[in-house]
């Protein structure tokens, strides 16, 4: 998010604009915790992890009464456009903002990579090589020991970290919350691949299928197999971004504030075959993102 933020500012820096930063979200809007931002603020952060403008949760801004509050500030301060990075919880707060009479942006920032109408997310690509290097290692212990491992990644409602990682970790199993699986069929599987001489087996796990602890039970109970677990949890959302991401942040970020000046409203940028477009705000949640079922059956054919 950082890159996007740097993007942001120094873009409409040199077309003369005046740039705030607000801290901690909609709930910074609401205290009006908003800092004049300057070229040289924003030096030195495009390889940062996170946000130097912070974020958090904000029940108030769900409010009516907090909405106008975060409008009346902004008002205050003579501020016309807001450039939001989010998913889209962020992006329906920034719909209701446009509604008040805010020009909004967004910018997709979501590890999950399960935002409509853009194929790509900012963050998900680092995410997904920050658990692959972890995976990668996994593996080199459970070759040299014979052991199956369950690694949880991070995705409540969205399997994409965990299909991409299944296949560049080259996975025996993937489990994706928007795929039922059998636990007869996944434990055929680990029997099977036993059978034809693999003495080491990986399965990767989204954490909204079900915890790695209960799917080791439950393959102890019924195939008796005896695996080793490790969640990678929050560790998937630090460090520095990769260079795909780092890109992808600045075309966004530079592109926002382009469609702001322009006249545009309620929109949001997105990469689409390479090339970063702007659409409609509202197809964030209202657009549907499909699982690859082509990398689904990758997974399937390549670990036998």
């Amino acid at each position: 998010m950082n890159a996007a933020i740097r993007a942001t500012a120094r873009t409409a820096i040199s077309e003369g604009l005046e740039v705030f930063g607000v801290m901690r979200g909609f709930e910074g809007l609401i205290d009006n915790d908003i800092r004049s931002l300057h070229a040289r603020d924003v030096g030195g952060i495009i390889h940062r992890g996170g946000t130097i403008l912070q974020t958090a949760r904000s029940k108030r801004f769900q409010t009516e009464e907090g909405m106008d509050k975060a409008v009346e500030n902004l008002q205050a301060l003579g501020i016309e456009a807001l450039v939001v990075i989010g998913g889209d919880g962020s992006f329906r707060g920034a719909a209701e903002l446009e509604k008040r009479g805010i020009a909004v942006a967004g910018i997709p920032g979501t590890i999950d990579n399960d935002i409509g109408a853009t194929d790509l997310t900012i963050g998900f690509r680092t995410a997904v090589e920050t658990a692959l290097d972890a995976v990668m290692r996994l593996r080199d212990t459970a070759s040299s020991h014979d052991r199956l491992f369950i690694v949880e990644v991070m995705g409540r409602r969205s399997g994409f970290i965990a299909l991409d990682v299944a296949v560049a970790g080259g996975a025996e199993a993937v489990l994706v919350p928007e795929v039922p699986f059998s636990l007869g069929r996944l434990v055929d599987k680990l029997h099977a691949a036993r059978q034809k001489g693999k003495t080491h087996s990986l399965i990767v796990l989204s954490e909204g299928v079900m915890g790695a602890g209960e799917l080791r039970d439950r393959i102890q109970d019924t195939g008796g197999y005896d695996a080793r677990v490790t969640v990678l949890g929050h560790i998937q959302r630090g460090g520095s971004p990769c260079a795909v991401d780092i890109i992808l942040a600045s075309r966004m970020g530079t592109a926002a504030v382009g469609a702001l000046i322009s006249g545009k409203r309620r929109i949001m940028t997105a990469a689409r075959c390479g090339k970063v477009e702007v659409v409609p705000l509202e197809l964030a949640w209202e657009k549907k993102k499909f699982l690859d079922p082509e990398l689904m059956e990758i997974v399937e054919v390549l670990s036998i």
